[in-house]
């Protein structure tokens, strides 16, 4: 059947030149603005409404402008299993079975689009839209689980905040998981999050002032909307991301990734390389900056970014759901800085929905959670090899970041912290360095096959990689001790603490004591892990914990199976399986898939 929103959309690209696959999502961004900007004057207590209306344009853009059916057929399965899943099977294990039917419902896809399906330049790679999914439907099982825990003290502060307490009407639930301005580029973002927009208790702390007037009303003409003005903020995000949009159009036509493989840049010099593979990476970012920047200042117009009101200096925050911040990207002069200033929802994710979910009972994050983030942020991204190179090199930079700052900053520091005027020039060479190594790390990133990004590499000789190699000999290596104390020697902070150990040891028993009280003062938590790249320490200490906690899930597994869990949960499989039937058989077809809340319940149950 013919398509006439399609057929309009293929003569605007004949005429205009443009990409097809970028036109439609450019028509889907655009006019999510208008969209958006009725969305938010709806009332504010027509919450079925409001859902209705926001499936309605997701399918508009499914259906009328990108004409998907398969890919609106991938979104639903995933989206389907999670709330039937969460709804009806009452068990500790919901999170994780959940966990990994999504995720490996997502490596079918990439698998699917990198070995069998061949390219179609008219329709959207759904594989995008399905990885913000996929941390949507993740965090949500999550969440609920959360909400139904019976202990409640057992759950961070950030738990709580996020925790379900009441499971969502299928209809709410779709237009959470369909939510039209961030479907197909994110920002990803917590159902309680979305709910407390959806029903306007977010913009409570928000006074009446601050609050718009409704014009058409024909009762209470002092009638305010709850969503407060933001126009101004939205169109200086729109004019950036026009300006992103601009240059990441007219830059490909300069440099390109297919140059790299031409005879004429394997004449050029070795200095000409490295920094054109920085020019490089900055012309991939474009298209994020672009995608990331316009779908936050939809969400904010909305009133979905909104969070909260700072009573001192009487301004509104709108970072809720900021994905990106450029500028400390850009000026980051650590990889730390970087990383976490990068897809931030994602780091938000891994962090709180995988890092911190697969530690065991009263212990800390250790090897089985960095490595599980790892995996995950990985096999997330693809299945690409180029993948991997990135990470696993981007693993080796966080350790060596964290050597140079360890060793190398406290020279330029006073004994208190404070800079010293000759840390500008450690700091511009930080800076400089980190953008050549970025350009560097992203290009298998970008070029994904094997051969071509391990040949990206060779035409600068690894030279990064000899750098890595140097580090790790310099301050992990036979000279480490010499080198570190050498360096010590100039740093004021580590002076004055050999002065101090000194006394100390001078002090008898109770320079002990105060000796064990610094110790511990300065023992090191795991770092946050930033889109799942782990510091890359080969100490034998970590292998042993290693072994230590893959014996400790093996005890804890066997003593599961010696209590009958297997018997237990075909129980509470059989039992989710009968409720769904009920309640599809029930005579209260209307109120079937509405909200409820559910009793909390034990989890070994």
């Amino acid at each position: 059947m013919a398509n006439p929103i399609e057929s309009k959309i293929l003569e605007l690209a004949d005429k205009t030149g443009l990409d097809e696959v970028t036109l439609k999502l450019a028509i889907c961004l655009f006019s999510s603005f208008p969209f958006n900007a009725l969305l938010k004057r709806l009332p504010d207590g027509r919450i079925t409404l409001k859902c209705w209306y926001i499936v309605g344009i997701s399918a508009f853009y499914l259906f009328g402008v990108l004409n998907i059916f398969t890919g609106f057929r991938t979104l639903f399965i995933s989206s389907m299993f999670t709330y039937v899943i969460s709804r009806f099977y009452r068990s500790k294990f919901m999170p994780y079975l959940n966990f990994v039917v999504v995720m490996g419902h997502l490596a079918i896809s990439h698998l699917g689009a990198q070995f069998f399906t061949t390219r179609d330049a008219s329709k959207l790679d759904i594989t995008g839209a399905q990885m913000v999914l996929v941390m949507k439907l993740t965090s949500f099982a999550w969440s609920y689980h959360d909400g139904t825990e019976l202990d409640q003290s057992k759950l961070s502060e950030y738990q709580k905040t996020r925790a379900i307490k009441k499971h969502p009407s299928l209809l709410s639930f779709l237009a959470y998981t369909f939510f039209y301005p961030s479907l197909f580029t994110g920002p990803s973002f917590d159902f309680a999050d979305f709910e407390s927009w959806l029903n306007c208790e977010v913009f409570r702390d928000l006074p009446d002032a601050q609050k718009p007037r409704r014009r058409w009303t024909t009762t209470d003409r002092n009638l305010r909307r709850q969503i407060p003005k933001c126009g101004w903020l939205v169109s200086w995000r729109v004019v950036q991301g026009v300006f992103w949009i601009t240059l990441s159009s007219i830059l490909p036509n300069y440099i390109s990734k297919e140059f790299m493989f031409t005879a004429d840049y394997g004449q050029k010099s070795f200095l000409y390389k490295i920094h054109y593979l920085f020019i490089l990476s900055f012309t991939f970012r474009l298209k994020y900056y672009a995608a990331w920047t316009m779908s936050e200042a939809s969400c904010i117009l909305c009133g979905l970014g909104y969070n909260g009101y700072d009573t001192k200096t009487k301004k509104i925050r709108w970072d809720r759901v900021r994905n990106i911040d450029i500028w400390k990207f850009e000026t980051a002069s650590n990889t730390h800085e970087g990383l976490e200033a990068w897809n931030m929802n994602t780091n938000k994710w891994l962090k709180h929905y995988v890092y911190l979910r697969v530690v065991a009972p009263g212990s800390r994050p250790g090897f089985r959670s960095t490595l599980f983030t790892f995996l995950t942020s990985a096999f997330w991204h693809g299945t690409r090899p180029g993948y991997y190179l990135s990470f696993a090199t981007g693993a080796l930079y966080q350790t060596c970041g964290k050597l140079f700052r360890r060793n190398l900053r406290p020279i330029f520091l006073s004994a208190d912290g404070k800079a010293l005027p000759s840390k500008i020039f450690y700091d511009v060479i930080c800076f400089y360095v980190m953008k050549l190594a970025f350009g560097y790390l992203v290009q298998p990133f970008v070029i994904l096959d094997l051969p071509d990004s391990l040949a990206c590499w060779r035409s600068v000789y690894f030279y990064i990689h000899l750098g890595i190699i140097a580090t790790f000999f310099t301050f992990k290596g036979p000279f480490a001790k010499p080198v570190i104390k050498y360096l010590k020697s100039y740093q004021a902070a580590a002076i004055v603490q050999k002065k101090q150990k000194d006394e100390l040891e001078e002090a008898g028993p109770l320079g002990d004591i105060a000796r064990a009280k610094r110790l511990f003062e300065q023992g090191e938590l795991p770092s946050d892990m930033h889109l799942g790249i782990p510091e890359a320490n080969f100490d034998k200490l970590n292998f042993e914990e290693a072994k230590r906690e893959f014996s400790e899930f093996f005890e804890s597994y066997d003593k599961w199976r010696a209590e009958k869990g297997l018997e237990i949960e075909e129980h509470n499989l059989q039992r989710a399986f009968e409720n769904f039937k009920r309640e599809l058989s029930s005579g209260q077809r209307r109120t079937s898939f509405s909200f409820y809340s559910p009793k909390p319940f034990k989890k070994e149950d």
